[in-house]
């Protein structure tokens, strides 16, 4: 599965947390220790809140080990507030379109997991994201997907209530198609002022996710990026981790999901 890192705090260079530990994310591009594949090859892709109140991207369908521009630009640019993502596709194309973080208004968002049996079940999830939102359907993946769904639901109010009701929303259209493969969320969400980091699964058994805060800022990354397992801790399964404007730190259960789903998609 994909590998993530997630920054908010004092401005500092991207490759600082992307490329330079020993354990950075190029380097999890290849030698992955905590993910199910050992490589991650299927492009990457970096987001930073700059100027302007809509984040900028750069993604590409390279591996991110052999792109020489992804470590001269993250050399240069200096963010407060910034994704980066590197991809092992779980059965969509390897397109640029298709790499994460992804991108809706001032939204920034990236993804490790899956829908499982997204090909039996795409056109109705796709069914759930409203006309005015379906021309930012720039890809084929089930992680754009999930934000434009989220975003339909209520996202602007409340993210962590949203996300639960549209994962809530899928696994019912996973089981009423008889898919058996799990949902798995792990992501993390952005206004470019704030930070959302989920960690669940329909099978109890999501991707790992590790957060770490010092006096630069605070740190949300899928496996850590550096010899100091320590230093770093996990969220637990089904809990949300949210940073706020001023940079404190709550861990929070996301809502029951199966609670919400209506009567006929519970399970005897």
């Amino acid at each position: 599965m994909c590998r993530f890192l997630a920054y908010r705090g004092e401005p500092l260079l991207l490759e600082e947390l992307v490329a330079a530990p020993a354990h950075s994310l190029i380097h999890q591009s290849m030698h992955a220790t905590e993910a199910k594949t050992e490589t991650n090859g299927d492009g990457f892709g970096i987001g930073w809140y700059g100027e302007r109140p809509n984040p900028g991207l750069y993604r590409e369908v390279h591996p991110a080990w052999s792109d020489e521009n992804l470590r001269s630009l993250c050399a240069q640019v200096r963010a407060g507030l910034f994704f980066a993502h590197v991809r092992a596709a779980t059965g969509t194309a390897t397109t640029r379109a298709n790499c994460h973080p992804f991108s809706a208004g001032r939204w920034l968002f990236m993804h490790n997991g899956q829908i499982g049996g997204w090909h039996a079940v795409r056109r109705k999830v796709e069914s759930m994201i409203p006309d005015a939102l379906y021309p930012l359907r720039a890809g084929t993946t089930d992680s754009e997907a999930i934000l434009l769904c989220a975003m339909a639901n209520g996202l602007e109010d409340d993210p962590v209530v949203s996300i639960s009701l549209t994962l809530a929303k899928i696994l019912g259209l996973m089981r009423e198609a008889g898919v058996t493969e799990p949902l798995r969320f792990t992501a993390c969400l952005s206004d470019g002022q704030r930070i959302w980091a989920f960690r669940w699964s329909s099978d109890r058994r999501p991707p790992t996710l590790y957060w770490r805060e010092d006096d630069t800022g605070l740190v949300v990354v899928s496996e850590p990026i550096d010899a100091h397992p320590t230093d770093w801790h996990a969220v637990p399964p089904a809990y949300c981790l949210f940073a706020d404007r001023d940079r404190r730190i709550a861990l929070s259960p996301m809502p029951e999901i199966a609670a919400l789903l209506p009567v006929a998609h519970e399970i005897a």
